[in-house]
């Protein structure tokens, strides 16, 4: 079965005013997502591309856009079931304000059981995308065999999940991976098992120094940032 490369989206608007961006039209990358996304290219380059598939929202599209302007033979896909978590009445709202929410410890401790008002249930993102992955699996080793790599782009939750169907792990135990953006994670099928070969890799190790501002303490106790957060600055 095919390799799938899937990078996360640069760093958004979003992601540096601490909103939970969801389907928001319009969110697009900073300054720092463009630079990510520029140097995409030559962090895959040599690497032999099937397709690239991405998520609609506009800061996947960004991400791929230097990539595909320097592969113009590579097709692009657009692929809605990897699309970011629908978060209903939490969408564009600052993440802030909804750590106090109940439902945030039920995201955090047990998300397989979280549903979010007027939205989609955690569960339920992670079987679409899941079964999306499934399916482009099939159709690019159909057109270019079961050695071919391809690219897909999307979102924190949503490579999360992907990696824990992956790795076999309940849905409940995906807030321990962590993917920032622009990060690349590799999974390669085979016929009996997936294979985790990367995850989240940047190419840096910078955001594993504490922030300037930070005296060494840590008082998030733990917690995952819903949708991904704002990765290293």
């Amino acid at each position: 079965m095919p390799t799938l490369i899937l990078v996360r989206h640069g760093r958004s608007t979003a992601n540096t005013a601490g909103l939970l961006a969801g389907w928001t039209p319009g969110v697009a990358l900073d300054d720092r997502g463009r630079e990510q996304a520029a140097a995409l290219p030559a962090r895959l380059a040599g690497l032999p591309l099937a397709a690239a598939v991405s998520s609609p929202l506009q800061r996947c599209e960004e991400t791929l856009a230097p990539l595909l302007a320097d592969r113009p033979e590579l097709p692009l896909h657009t692929e809605e079931r990897v699309g970011e978590c629908h978060y209903g009445d939490w969408t564009g709202r600052k993440l802030s304000e909804l750590n106090d929410k109940p439902l945030m410890e039920v995201v955090q401790n047990h998300p397989s059981a979280a549903a979010f008002p007027g939205g989609e249930s955690m569960r339920a993102m992670a079987a679409r995308s899941a079964e999306a992955v499934r399916e482009w699996n099939t159709r690019i080793a159909d057109e270019h065999g079961e050695q071919a790599a391809y690219v897909m782009c999307s979102h924190g939750d949503i490579i999360k999940s992907l990696v824990a169907d992956a790795l076999g792990l309940h849905l409940d135990q995906f807030q321990r991976i962590s993917v920032e953006p622009c990060s690349v994670t590799v999974i390669r099928y085979t016929r009996l098992r997936p294979f985790l070969v990367r995850l989240g890799d940047t190419g840096s190790l910078a955001s594993l120094a504490p922030p300037a501002e930070s005296d060494g303490k840590s008082d998030d106790e733990g917690r995952a940032t819903v949708g991904g957060g704002a990765g290293a600055p």
